[in-house]
């Protein structure tokens, strides 16, 4: 006579799917403080690479973009190029463009990735306290559109949706 285990069936239990409600209203509520309410620009000051010092509070009233990069990104690298015509295309309409190099960055390879790819915008080192105000950027590239009234109208994580991002600006830059 073989003997076979009593079949055990488990009843769910209540406190385990109140925790697991909790613990979801939890993340949303966090990720709605993390990034819902991040929708103003944070008061950051951004030095370039010629000392001079610029705020975002100097570029309210400008639809401008932010991106944090490295040089020892490769993504950065590759979109370096997009974020050059990118920028070209719409600085006649008033864009501006600081790009922020992370501040684990070596400032030599910044300088001569600027000077050698001849960039034609603001570049800025970051001592870490932009990428922090920023919702503590630590992936590159990470770019940020802020229109004219300092919103935030898109942060991309990685490299952009070029067409996207064009269909931003170009809204963005037809409002007064």
């Amino acid at each position: 006579m073989s003997q076979t285990p009593a079949s055990t069936t488990r009843r769910p239990n209540p406190i385990r799917y109140v925790a697991m409600a909790i613990v979801a209203a939890a993340i949303a509520v966090a990720g709605y403080f993390a990034f819902g309410s991040q929708q103003k620009v944070p008061d950051a000051t951004f030095t370039l690479l010629s000392g001079q010092k610029i705020s975002t509070a100097d570029l309210k009233g400008k639809v401008y973009l932010v991106n944090f990069w490295a040089t020892n990104c490769e993504t950065c690298m590759k979109e370096m190029p997009q974020m050059i015509d990118t920028y070209n295309r719409y600085k006649g309409q008033g864009l501006e463009f600081v790009a922020v190099a992370m501040n684990y960055d070596a400032p030599m390879y910044v300088v001569n990735y600027a000077q050698t790819r001849q960039l034609p915008f603001k570049v800025a080192m970051d001592d870490g306290s932009a990428a922090k105000q920023f919702g503590n950027v630590q992936l590159t590239p990470t770019t940020f559109l802020v229109d004219k009234d300092g919103k935030i109208l898109k942060r991309y994580v990685g490299e952009p949706e070029f067409a996207e991002l064009d269909q931003l600006l170009s809204k963005a830059l037809s409002t007064t």
